[in-house]
C-alpha cells in the first residue's frame, strides 16, 4: 500500500506524540519502571520507544544510570516546550470529563488501618452510595509511602508535615495516644505513676514498617518536654488493632489512639493510666501532589474528608 504525503505526515505526527508523552513520563518519574506502570506498558517496550525517538532526532534525551534516569540538556530543552503543551491538553480533557453529569473514576488512598477504619471509611461510605461511578481503593500501610511508587492518588499521615511538592489537608481532629491496660492486669502488676515506670511492666509492642524498629512510646512532662520510652513485652504486632486486643486480654499495657479505645474504656474492658503525660497532637491529614489537578472523583473524596470543625 502506497501512502500519500499527508497520510505519512499524520502517522509520523501520531507516532511522535505518543513517544513524547512517553519521554515526559520517564522524565517526571525519573524511572522507566514507574513510568511504564503509569503508561500501562512494559518496561522493555517503553525503553524501545525512547530509543526510537532518540534515533529519529539524532539526540540523546535521557541519561541512564543504574539508580536513576534524568534528562540531558537537549532533553530538558525539549521538555520545557513539551510539558506546558501536555498540561494544557490534559487540563482541557479533564475539564470535559468534569462536565459530565456523574463523577467517575478510581481514587487510591494509602493509610494506616486505624485511619481507614476510624476516619476514611465512615466519611466516604455515604459518598459511594451517592456517586455509584466513583471507586475508592484503600491500601493499608504504616510507612511513609511514596505515592508514585505505590501508584496512589493520596496518602494519610498524622500532622501536616509533608515533603516538597505535596498539598496537605486536615481530615480529622487532634488526637492523642493513651496508655491502657485491662483491670486484671493492673490488679496484678500495679499502676505506673510515670512513663519511666513502664520499664517494669509488660507492654505490647508495635513494630513500624517504615524502618522495622519498635515504636518508642512518646509522652510529655508538665513542662512540655518529650519523654520517649522503649518498652518490653512478650507480644509484638505491626498493626494497631491486635495491640489493643492484647491489652484487653490482659497481656500487658498498650499505647493506642484515644478514639480507638473509647468504647472499651466506657465498657470497663480497659483502664487508662498516665493520662497527665499524654499530650494532644495534630490529627490526620491527607496529602497529595501539588501538580495533580484533582479529577471530579478525587474532588468528591476531598470534599467528604475535609475536616469541618
Amino acid at each position: 500500500m502506497i501512502l500519500d504525503d499527508q497520510t505519512r505526515a499524520s502517522l509520523m505526527l501520531r507516532e511522535n506524540i505518543n513517544d513524547l508523552i512517553a519521554l515526559a513520563a520517564v522524565a517526571e518519574e525519573r524511572s522507566f519502571t514507574r513510568a511504564a506502570a503509569r503508561l500501562n506498558v512494559s518496561q522493555s517496550a517503553l525503553s524501545h520507544t525512547i530509543k526510537g525517538l532518540e534515533q529519529r532526532l539524532g539526540l540523546r534525551l535521557l541519561t541512564r544510570t543504574t539508580r536513576s534516569v534524568a534528562p540531558t540538556l537537549e532533553g530538558e530543552d525539549l521538555l520545557a516546550t513539551l510539558n506546558p503543551c501536555l498540561e494544557k491538553i490534559e487540563a482541557r480533557l479533564q475539564a470535559l470529563n468534569d462536565a459530565r453529569d456523574q463523577p467517575t473514576g478510581t481514587v487510591r488512598i494509602v493509610a494506616t488501618e486505624y485511619a481507614i477504619e476510624s476516619l476514611l471509611w465512615p466519611k466516604l461510605a455515604p459518598a459511594l452510595k451517592t456517586y455509584p461511578l466513583v471507586n475508592v481503593e484503600f491500601i493499608m500501610d504504616y510507612g511513609y509511602t511514596d505515592l508514585a511508587d505505590a501508584q496512589c492518588d493520596a496518602g494519610v499521615r498524622y500532622g501536616e508535615q509533608v515533603s516538597d511538592g505535596m498539598i496537605s489537608m486536615r481530615i480529622g481532629p487532634d488526637e492523642r495516644m493513651i496508655c491502657v491496660g485491662a483491670p486484671d492486669y493492673f490488679k496484678g502488676a500495679g499502676i505506673p505513676e510515670t512513663p519511666h515506670d513502664l520499664v517494669d511492666h509488660q507492654c505490647v509492642n508495635l513494630r513500624l514498617s517504615t524502618h522495622g524498629a519498635l515504636y518508642a512510646w512518646e509522652f510529655e512532662d508538665e513542662e512540655g518536654n518529650e519523654i520517649r520510652i522503649k518498652v518490653k513485652g512478650q507480644a509484638c504486632f505491626n498493626t494497631i488493632n491486635p495491640v489493643m486486643r492484647a491489652a484487653i486480654d490482659g497481656n500487658g499495657l498498650a499505647l493506642v489512639p484515644e478514639r480507638m479505645a473509647e468504647t472499651h474504656l466506657a465498657a470497663g474492658a480497659l483502664q487508662l493510666c498516665l493520662e497527665g503525660f499524654s499530650p494532644f497532637f495534630p490529627g490526620f491529614h491527607l496529602y497529595y501532589p501539588s501538580r495533580q489537578r484533582p479529577s471530579f472523583a478525587f474532588q468528591v473524596v476531598l470534599d467528604c474528608l475535609r475536616e469541618r470543625g
